[in-house]
């Protein structure tokens, strides 16, 4: 395809290549193929399980390396608290109190939604605000139970009240203390202070939009010493942003570019696949990973934190094994039938790894470089949680084009539905993925990895979206705890039901962990 000069200009603003551009095109033209599920990954098969006993050694485990660790606490924080109130967004635009009763609305239009956030109204964090500067402006309130609530909604979401839909998801209040309330971020710092903690210092890193930066930094000063007091912890916060180098081409359902007013190329942000750059800048011996909006409240995060540590105890487990494996190679390049018979083992028992059928016809040395290349990977610990009908992708074994087959998290989205094993497959599955991740980036010198090296870059998706009405095909990179971590060496534990409570839609405000006790 040829491109323009200003086509040339606009690619360099942004930091992309005409190659990646090409790369992208092409990927709209071949289609990303869906995966080859073999079997969901169930415990006892790709998920472990631990009794208390194990829990405490790992634990244990966990709290004798501590000092020695540089620890951090990973945050994608970039969305908007716009989607948790999308059906209340939809009533302003329907709701007419002139004409009739919000019980008659949501009756006609099915909105159990709608009469949950009613009935819950004065349990939520953010009510007293709402009703403060309802007075300010209105008074008292009317006789007239629908024009209230249209009101509380109005003054609620729209610019001339509080604009609470247009602010950060991770600034939203979710708490509601008896002196204060608590946004996600705040929550986060109280977490982070229970395990990605050391000698005092808790080291937080949240990927957050250019322009909330000011409203992060502001919230962080309100909180800091409140919590600091609390927590006997000092905090070390940093935020980065979406690089602009990782934003994806749109293109028309024809596959050719779709240009805004006809003339600059639309890009669109990659999706959160995008941060395994921003997690490739990190420096930690322990990365956790959780999502912005999964907390709970101070109530509740001892017993989140141990599953941390536990999580963060089978990595360091892992790491020394693997460590000890990598140093024997490096100072004995030939290793006995014995030692490579050693390693086999803990690669099938301990990363459930499917070696090449046709190991045992290597030549010695090709065997141990064949080990070392298994070995030599970032290794992720994730947490998997019971299903009980929650959204979010799921642990299952995959089968690649080069016929090994692992262990992987995999969104809905990449399984072909059509194909009748393949969702008896997904129907079977046991657990899904709540984002719960322990990292381990370096290896046994503690040299970082290059993140990027182990990205499987035909794990993308296509999605279908508009544009000013228009429709177009859009390209999200392979997901970050999804395809950017597929060549990770990766292991699977179960974790308790309590650490995974995100908050989608304003109403799971109300569930019990968010609710102060």
């Amino acid at each position: 395809m040829k491109l323009t000069t200003s086509d040339k200009e606009q690619l360099a603003r942004k930091g992309i290549s005409e190659e990646t551009l090409d790369k992208q095109l092409a990927i709209f033209q071949t289609g990303i193929p869906f995966v080859n599920l073999q079997k969901p990954a169930t415990i006892g098969n790709g998920i472990h399980k631990f009794s208390k006993e194990q829990e405490e050694e790992l634990i244990s485990l966990f709290e004798s390396h501590r000092s020695s660790l540089n620890l951090l606490k990973f945050t994608p924080a970039s969305g908007a608290a716009t989607r948790m109130f999308k059906f209340l967004f939809q009533f302003l635009d329907d709701f007419n109190p002139e004409e009739q009763t919000v019980n008659a609305y949501i009756n006609n239009k099915k909105a159990q939604d709608l009469r949950l956030f009613f009935v819950g109204l004065d349990s939520f964090p953010f009510y007293k605000e709402v009703r403060k500067k309802l007075v300010e402006v209105y008074g008292e309130e009317e006789t007239d139970i629908n024009i209230n609530r249209y009101r509380f909604v109005k003054m609620m979401l729209e610019k001339d009240g509080l604009d609470l839909g247009n602010q950060p998801k991770g600034l939203f209040p979710f708490h509601k203390y008896k002196r204060h309330n608590a946004s996600a971020f705040e929550e986060h710092l109280f977490e982070g202070a229970l395990y990605a903690c050391n000698d005092g210092l808790s080291r937080l890193h949240f990927t957050i939009s250019p322009q909330h930066k000011e409203k992060f930094e502001a919230a962080f000063k309100r909180a800091q010493s409140r919590i600091a007091k609390k927590t006997a912890t000092r905090f070390d916060v940093t935020y980065s942003f979406q690089a602009e180098s990782t934003d994806t081409v749109a293109v028309h359902p024809d596959n050719s570019i779709f240009r805004e007013s006809g003339i600059d190329i639309h890009f669109r942000p990659g999706g959160h696949g995008a941060l395994i750059k921003n997690l490739n800048e990190q420096d930690a011996d322990i990365i956790f990973i959780k999502n912005i909006d999964n907390v709970v409240t101070y109530s509740f995060e001892n017993e989140v934190a141990r599953s941390k540590k536990i999580l963060a105890g089978k990595l360091i487990g892992l790491q020394s094994r693997v460590f000890h494996f990598l140093k024997m190679m490096d100072e004995s390049p030939k290793l006995s039938g014995e030692q490579i018979q050693d390693i086999l083992q803990f690669l099938e028992d301990d990363f459930n790894l499917k070696l090449a059928v046709d190991f045992n016809k290597y030549a010695p040395e090709n065997q141990v470089e064949y080990l070392r290349e298994q070995l030599d990977r970032p290794i992720r610990v994730c947490g998997m949680v019971r299903n009980e009908g929650e959204p979010g992708g799921g642990p299952f074994w995959v089968k690649r084009e080069s016929g090994r087959i692992n262990l992987e998290i995999i969104e809905s989205v990449q399984i072909d539905k059509k194909n009748k094993k393949q969702q008896e497959i997904l129907q079977a599955s046991t657990h899904f993925n709540p984002v719960d991740v322990v990292c381990g980036i370096k290896n046994y010198k503690s040299e970082k990895y290059d993140l990027l090296k182990f990205v499987d870059p035909k794990a993308g998706f296509i999605s279908e979206k508009t544009v000013n009405g228009k429709p177009i095909k859009a390209l999200e990179h392979p997901g970050l705890w999804n395809g950017a971590m597929a060549y990770w060496n990766t292991i699977f534990v179960e974790v308790p039901l309590i650490t995974f409570n995100p908050v989608k839609t304003v109403n799971d405000l109300l569930k019990p962990a968010h609710q102060v006790k």
